[in-house]
């Protein structure tokens, strides 16, 4: 069976600014993927395998700077 092509996503706070972007395979995130506060600066960002959270999960302060770094292993989510 021949897999779908990513198709991007975009969703939105109620203000219209992005909240996340990334990309979604048959309505299932995957690859990178980043989260936003209002004011646009990065939250959170990582990467998805068919809608599980895997590797290195980064959160970033108020400012945009790295606050920690989460890995998650195979069949855990955060």
């Amino acid at each position: 069976m021949e897999q779908s092509k990513p198709e991007d996503y975009v969703h939105y706070h109620k203000d219209g600014s992005v909240w996340a972007r990334g990309q979604t395979r048959d309505g299932v995130p995957t690859g990178y993927w980043e989260w936003f506060r209002r004011d646009g600066v990065r939250m959170r960002s990582g990467y998805f395998e068919r809608g599980e959270q895997v590797g290195e999960w980064t959160t970033y302060d108020r400012n945009g700077a790295i606050h920690k770094v989460t890995v998650i292993k195979p069949g855990k989510r955060s």
